[in-house]
């Protein structure tokens, strides 16, 4: 059988499991790794230091299937309305429903049995957006779309509103076609809207300024000076999608993935007083795990801060007493920032700072106080 016609026949395989977009490109480094080396060099990637760590890996994913020769990129739609907690908070889009990673990895293992069982496949490996590679790039090459100024790929039909996933082979398979047809022209809309900054450049994103990575992958302390910023947003932030003209199309598809119990029940003033095995408990098998429970809490305290209530400040006030330190920080800028004016917060507040253990959050307090 010819490369064309294998590549073929493990495209439409890919189609008939449910994925929406599929693409083979080479196994090598892609066309985004010098982009992504200036990147690391900049500093771009704050503490996300495991992407310097694997540098060698990301640029070149050979080294993680030896004796691979191809990568399977497939694409799977999540669009959906805006996702807001009850009572007020948003949370990510593709956060809401069911963990993507189990949703994909089960698929793509399926997939990669159905293939051996037809003899067009012997070792694989399976990377379902944690793992070492830079998925963009490889799947703009793989032709399921093109790279935009907000450094995500949009595909036609889809925008920007759709997961990745990804097969290693060890078969020679003839590329697709790509780059899919497409740009950004002269649209702007991203850069304009993102409420930090953080797109400093069309395609590059300093996740330093980025709410996402603050409300995910920042296990420390939220800048004092991006905390307005995160107006509503507990987890991730998907301003940048929702003003591309190219995702206002996209179906609606949120029966794929459901909505999570712990985001249809969940509320902000619960997900900061709730006990941390409990809390820990509602969130199995949500992508909001991610967090851990001391970022999720930290999150819900700062935007309780930037969208007062009574039972908000009730809550922060108890989150003062927080066995976590970045919890009791945030709880302590947001009285200071939306309750600094009630009757006792401000003897409250002070009381907090003196019995404060550590020397980083009493800084960080002080700070909230203007001292």
């Amino acid at each position: 059988m010819t490369t064309s016609r294998t590549a073929a026949e493990v495209l439409q395989t890919a189609l008939e499991l449910g994925f929406d977009l599929a693409g083979i490109a080479p196994l090598g480094p892609p066309p985004g790794a010098g982009r992504f080396r200036d990147w690391l060099r900049a500093g771009r990637h704050a503490d996300m230091d495991w992407l310097a760590e694997n540098e060698a890996r990301i640029l070149d994913p050979r080294l993680l299937l030896p004796g691979g020769r191809s990568l399977l990129v497939v694409g799977l739609g999540h669009s959906r309305t805006a996702v807001e907690l009850p009572g007020g908070g948003r949370v990510a889009r593709y956060a809401a429903g069911r963990d993507y990673h189990n949703v994909i990895g089960r698929r793509l293992r399926r997939l990669a049995g159905r293939l051996r069982a037809r003899g067009l496949l012997g070792e694989w490996k399976k990377v379902v957006d944690a793992g070492p590679l830079l998925e963009r790039s490889h799947a703009a090459q793989a032709g399921l779309g093109f790279e935009s100024k907000a450094a995500n790929l949009l595909a036609p039909g889809f925008g920007p509103w759709f997961f990745l996933g990804e097969l290693l082979l060890d078969r020679e398979l003839e590329p697709s076609a790509g780059p899919a047809a497409g740009s950004c022209g002269t649209c702007r809309a991203c850069l304009s809207a993102c409420p930090t900054g953080a797109i400093v450049a069309p395609g590059e994103v300093d996740a330093r300024l980025c709410l996402s990575y603050h409300t995910i992958e920042n296990r420390g302390t939220v800048p004092q000076e991006l905390r307005p910023a995160l107006g509503g947003w507990v987890f991730g932030c998907d301003v940048c999608s929702e003003v591309c003209p190219l995702g206002s199309e996209a179906p609606d598809l949120a029966e794929r993935f459901g909505l999570h119990p712990a985001v249809a029940q969940g509320s902000l003033v619960g997900w900061l007083v709730q006990p941390p095995a409990e809390l820990a408990q509602r969130l199995r098998g949500s992508p909001l795990q991610r967090t851990g429970r001391d970022g999720l809490a930290r999150n819900a305290a700062l935007v309780l801060g930037n969208h007062p209530s009574e039972a908000g400040r009730v809550a922060l006030e108890s989150a003062l007493a927080d066995p976590s330190p970045r919890v009791r920080e945030a709880a302590f800028w947001s009285l200071a920032h939306a309750h600094r004016g009630d009757a006792g917060v401000g003897a409250r507040l002070a009381r907090a700072l003196e019995a404060e253990p550590e020397e980083r959050a009493r800084g960080d307090m002080r700070v909230s106080l203007g001292r």
